[in-house]
């Protein structure tokens, strides 16, 4: 029977359904697996379910001359964690599973658009804190969204999730940056240029993968085109962007606010945006539903039956 890997501790459903299909080894834990672990890993199993922090870099498929591990099944559509090529150059397959993510991610979007333009933490925490003098006509104003422009930086499904929300449910202008101009059921402006967009949008959201080509895209220099009144979110992957010139330009009150749900360094959130009000910081929530963690993991179920009965890899990375 295929020997099975699940790295992090997942619904019991999705344990459940991979048990009913393979020798499944459940390493229930909340950490990240260690570099030995990893090593080890790829001698003993047929497959393994890793997820995000699960490090399979280049250096760790080096370390083994002849790998058993067919497939990296991997819990999550983001894939940066794991070096492909090296993978590939060591006879294993990758997959992923985009689609369960979207709408999920889209709503912590909108979730962080209303956090910071309306100063929902900030509010929250004066309530919190007893020292609230009660309602007044210009106590905490924030930025009206409805009717303002927002720039979704990526424009795939979860740009696109974003995007619709957005223009259908506040009436919200579209503008994008992506490498080629996309076929929408809804208007919206393809702007070529980063900074241009970034200066002409109250509201800028990134929507795109992690990486080499995409780290720090959102850079000082961006940061710098952004109108005053502005709100960045990444709901991405935190090294997207420059932390250090979102700190400067968040203590500059150069632009309106910030929300982010992921972090350059992750877990660790730097104590200086932790200090900050202007900023609204979220554990990295974006796909945390019950029914779309479920959906995830059996979905990474679905790619492992698929590859072991022969049958293309649905999901191939």
């Amino acid at each position: 029977m295929t020997k099975l890997l699940i790295t992090r501790n997942l619904p019991q459903s999705v344990v459940a359904a991979a048990q009913a299909q393979f020798d499944v080894t459940y390493r229930d834990k909340t950490t990240v697996m260690s570099r030995e672990e990893m090593v080890a890993s790829l001698s003993e199993f047929d497959a393994i379910l890793p997820t995000l922090g699960d490090l399979y870099s280049a250096e760790v498929f080096a370390a083994v001359d002849a790998p058993r591990t067919k497939l990296l099944a991997n819990f999550g559509v983001g894939f940066n964690h794991i070096d492909v090529a090296a993978a590939k150059s060591a006879g294993i397959a990758v997959s992923n599973t985009p689609g369960a993510v979207t709408d999920a991610t889209a709503d912590t979007a909108m979730t962080l658009m209303l956090m910071s333009a309306r100063r929902a933490g900030e509010g929250e925490r004066l309530v919190r804190s007893g020292e609230w003098q009660g309602w007044h006509p210009v106590q905490m104003l924030g930025l009206h969204l409805s009717g303002k422009r927002v720039g979704i930086v990526g424009m795939g499904r979860i740009g696109q999730a974003i995007a619709r929300r957005c223009h259908f449910g506040f009436g919200m202008s579209v503008a994008y940056f992506n490498r080629s101009a996309k076929k929408l059921d809804f208007p919206a402006d393809h702007v070529t240029d980063l900074t241009e967009l970034a200066a002409q949008v109250d509201v800028l959201v990134t929507a795109v993968p992690g990486g080499g080509e995409t780290r720090h895209i959102i850079n000082a220099t961006v940061l710098a085109a952004m109108q005053n009144h502005a709100h960045l979110i990444n709901i991405a992957r935190g090294d997207v962007v420059d932390e250090a010139a979102l700190i400067q330009a968040l203590t500059d009150k150069a632009i309106g606010g910030a929300g982010l749900d992921v972090y350059e360094q992750e877990p660790h959130v730097p104590e200086a945006l932790r200090q900050l009000d202007n900023v609204t910081l979220l554990p990295h929530l974006g796909t945390a539903a019950l029914e779309v963690r479920e959906e995830m993991g059996l979905m990474a179920v679905d790619n492992l039956k698929a590859f072991f009965a022969g049958a293309p890899l649905p999901n191939a990375v």
